[in-house]
């Protein structure tokens, strides 16, 4: 992430306006990524249909979209509005490093925990009766923390002397080297699944046949949920990924109309963290039935 404190960012009227924009905007979407991802959460205690290593790595995505909003977000609102009502520069400043940190870990951990599940979801069809004896929860805890720990270590040493232009650049890298392996594991997925396809045909064809498996529907399901969170996730990060680069290279001059360029494109990754559940809800039909059925009992607690 880059600073959006920066000395040249002088707010003039019209930048005034934009910074309120942004921050009223974040405020709304800090409430709902922190009310959706917990709902998520519950939701996810609730189900028992899906494999727990496979429910670990959506609650460590669930759980880095709600402190995207519950820390992130806020200190964003926090920077923005200290631009307008100049506050002193030192709680800016701290309250501007803070926020980048944060940010930068979780976002970090998203790109990491979505790419982990892409590849869990292809050795769930690659291993088939061997996919539960490799893939344990006791690994997968180990990966996950595996990941947080790299994204800590990588949001801290950005604030080296030398490690905030780097860094940068290692985001990128990341996330470009992150979409690469998805793009590879859903596009052998999907040439598993066209060959399953053709098995499925012609045992039909076949007289006496034995019953086919009947939970490769809810594979196609997850598959295309998780597709559809990483397809979210290219198309609200790829925008701050190229101004943050064009930044890098000088190619946008740190002027009030840049900053408030990449403060746009900030807030569009952000919402991400708020777009994830909805897609949870929409493509993952064990996750949708139990956000139903908290939000029912919720009803049913106010009504008593």
């Amino acid at each position: 992430m880059a600073n959006i404190s920066s000395a040249g960012d002088v707010v003039q009227p019209l930048h005034v306006g934009i910074l309120v924009f942004l921050a009223a905007l974040n405020v709304l979407l800090s409430i709902s990524s922190t009310l959706a991802n917990t709902l998520i959460l519950v939701a996810l205690h609730k189900v028992s249909s899906i494999y727990p290593p496979t429910k670990l790595f959506f609650r460590s995505l669930a759980i880095s979209d709600l402190c995207v909003g519950l820390t992130s977000q806020l200190l964003f609102c926090v920077t923005l509005t200290g631009r307008i009502s100049n506050i002193g520069n030192n709680l800016l400043h701290y309250s501007d490093r803070l926020n980048t940190t944060t940010s930068y870990v979780l976002l970090m951990v998203s790109v990491l925990t979505s790419t982990a599940i892409s590849v869990d979801r292809l050795l769930a069809l690659l291993l088939r009766l061997r996919y539960r004896k490799t893939v344990t929860l006791k690994r997968v805890r180990k990966i996950v923390i595996g990941i947080w720990f790299i994204s800590c270590v990588l949001g801290v040493w950005r604030h080296s002397s030398w490690g905030e232009e780097v860094s940068r650049v290692t985001f990128v890298v990341f996330l470009v080297l992150c979409l690469i392996i998805s793009f590879l594991s859903y596009f052998k997925i999907y040439l598993l699944l066209r060959n399953y396809q053709v098995q499925v045909q012609n045992h039909f064809q076949q007289p006496n046949r034995p019953a086919i498996p009947l939970d490769m529907a809810r594979y196609k399901r997850t598959v295309h949920g998780i597709a559809w969170v990483q397809l979210t996730l290219l198309v609200c990060y790829l925008p701050f990924c190229v101004v943050l680069m064009l930044f890098s290279y000088g190619k946008i001059p740190e002027s009030a109309s840049g900053m408030a360029f990449l403060r746009f494109t900030i807030t569009i990754v952000y919402l991400n963290s708020s777009l994830n559940p909805i897609l949870y809800c929409w493509r993952i039909v064990e996750v949708k039935e139990a956000a139903k059925d908290t939000i029912r009992s919720l009803n049913c607690f106010k009504s008593n």
